[in-house]
């Protein structure tokens, strides 16, 4: 814990919350845990967090005034995504040596909170492997409708401008440092240096663009899986960071990159991807992946930074663990900076062959980004993906001209995904040489190794798997056996030409043979592996 400096006004704190943890006082048996910033009381089902008199500069907690202020905030952000857990701001009247809790005239200020077992925290769960793919789709879900509904930083405000971007980014390498001795460290920081201030110099005019186009915001601002609780078996985040706009009104991309990047410093890049794409896909911010490489390092390089301060704060055996993570995040911001040459595939199969559950094990394992045709159809047209269209076959938002809109709009998203960087898998029936030709000649321009997934099935299988999605009305794909039957009929084959980019997938419904298929196949194909 960091020190602090003992203030009169912190002692008169610390007797306060002494006499508040004495056993009797609370009606349950107290436990208190303290922060370098607050102490939090744990009472029975209660949690009651009082806010240090301090001056830390980047955050000012040091009047009653202030800390009631503050209080007030936390409440108010936090209440947006996390409403059961955070209850009101309560009172502390009497005296430091005899506090009443609700009592007037104040003396201090706390926040209320419901409280939950450590184990409950998403840091903890994964680690025991207890988080699931389902628990990753609620989080993307949840925070994709967040941010939606939240309005953007003002034109004229300075929040996300690109100097305060670059400012924050070399604000880390500067802090980080003088904490760093090895030569190999201070050599990892420099290549990271250098590869950072690249990307931003490339990222500034999409900075720029981002902030006009309204994606700067007030964020939760510190979505780590640290601040991350399962209640109900729902994700819910809370203690998002009141004491500083200028760390909450930042780049939506910027929040979620914290997220995505823990989960590959923490050995499960299956779940980062997911993530990732789960809430591209409810959002369709896919032009923040321009600046997704920048925000990963940036992410990384704060948690460096932290480490490395708790490295010279600790006893030997601790501040030796806190060094190997500095130098993880370090290693880790350098790979994300690391361009690597992106690979384009696209699907090919009728409707139930298996196609978007290829591509999810595909993007999981492969590390790319996925745009799926029947998400992107309707969101053309005003549609959320999961909306009935009322459409016939052949007709309203699956007729000839919009079909060619949906196309077109696929094309655009993996042309930008390209050009930043990631690999691209796009979902979509490829059914028309037309169609596939269009994207080889871009995987010919953009000079990406460029794959064709055929997905097979049985005609029964086919129409069973229809008929069971429609069923459950929980994919964005409406097509029924009547659609089958047309595009049966319509499909045109892979041509000779395209055979030698072809390669084919027989999905008989086995998930788990399909995802050894997929994996046997990422692991061998020279043109994935680089070879």
């Amino acid at each position: 814990m960091m020190p602090v400096p003992r203030s009169p006004d912190l002692l008169r704190q610390q007797q306060l919350v002494d006499a508040l943890c004495a056993p009797g006082y609370l009606p349950h048996r107290t436990k208190l845990e303290e922060t370098h910033i607050s102490w939090v009381l744990l009472a029975g089902c209660d949690a009651y967090k009082i806010k240090k008199a301090l001056d830390l500069g980047f955050l000012d907690f040091s009047t009653l005034e202030k800390r009631q202020f503050y209080c007030t905030e936390e409440l108010r952000l936090n209440r947006r995504l996390a409403p059961e857990l955070y209850l009101d701001v309560v009172t502390i009247g009497g005296s430091p040596e005899q506090p009443v809790l609700g009592g007037e005239p104040a003396i201090e200020y706390a926040v209320h909170m419901s409280r939950f077992p450590r184990s409950a925290m998403m840091d903890s769960l994964l680690a025991d492997g207890q988080i699931t793919a389902a628990h990753i789709d609620k989080l993307a879900s949840s925070i994709a409708r967040f941010h939606a509904a939240l309005p953007p930083a003002a034109a004229d405000s300075p929040f996300g401008a690109p100097a305060a971007i670059q400012g924050a980014a070399l604000e880390n390498f500067a802090q980080l440092a003088p904490s760093l001795a090895a030569p190999a460290d201070l050599a990892l920081l420099e290549k990271v240096s250098a590869a950072s201030a690249l990307e931003f110099a490339a990222s500034e005019p999409l900075f720029r663009q981002r902030k006009a186009d309204g994606c700067v915001r007030e964020c939760h601002g510190d979505l780590h899986l640290g601040n991350i609780v399962l209640l109900d078996d729902t994700p819910v985040p809370f203690d998002g960071i009141e004491f500083s706009a200028t760390l909450r009104w930042i780049d939506a991309i910027s929040e979620i990159a914290f997220t995505v990047m823990d989960l590959l410093q923490r050995g499960r890049p299956q779940l980062a991807w997911r993530f990732l794409n789960a809430y591209l896909e409810n959002g369709g911010d896919y032009s923040g992946a321009g600046v997704l490489r920048f925000y990963l390092a940036y992410r990384a390089m704060v948690r460096a930074k932290v480490a490395a301060i708790r490295a010279n704060q600790e006893d030997a055996a601790q501040a030796q663990q806190e060094m190997m993570s500095c130098r993880s995040y370090l290693a880790l911001a350098h790979d994300c900076l690391t361009r690597r040459r992106p690979m384009l595939i696209i699907t090919h199969g009728l409707p139930g062959c298996g196609k978007s559950t290829f591509a999810q094990i595909a993007l999981e394992r492969l590390g790319a980004i996925r745009v799926r045709s029947d998400v992107e159809r309707k969101r053309l047209f005003g549609l959320d993906a999961l909306a009935d269209s009322r459409s016939q076959t052949g007709a309203g938002i699956y007729g000839e001209e919009a079909t060619r809109r949906t196309y077109a709009r696929l094309h655009d998203l993996a042309r930008g995904l390209l050009a930043a960087g990631f690999s691209v898998i796009v979902d979509a029936a490829f059914l028309r040489y037309t169609e596939r030709e269009n994207f080889c000649v871009l995987a010919r321009e953009i000079k990406a190794p460029f794959v064709i997934a055929s997905l097979q099935a049985d005609e029964k299988v086919l129409k069973e798997r229809l008929a069971q999605r429609l069923a459950r009305a929980a994919d964005a794909s409406e097509a029924n056996a009547a659609v089958l039957q047309t595009l049966q009929a319509a499909q045109e084959p892979l041509q000779e030409g395209e055979l030698a980019a072809a390669v084919t997938f027989v999905n008989d419904g086995d998930a788990d043979a399909l995802r050894a298929t997929v994996d046997k196949w990422a692991s061998s194909d020279a043109r994935l592996t680089g070879r």
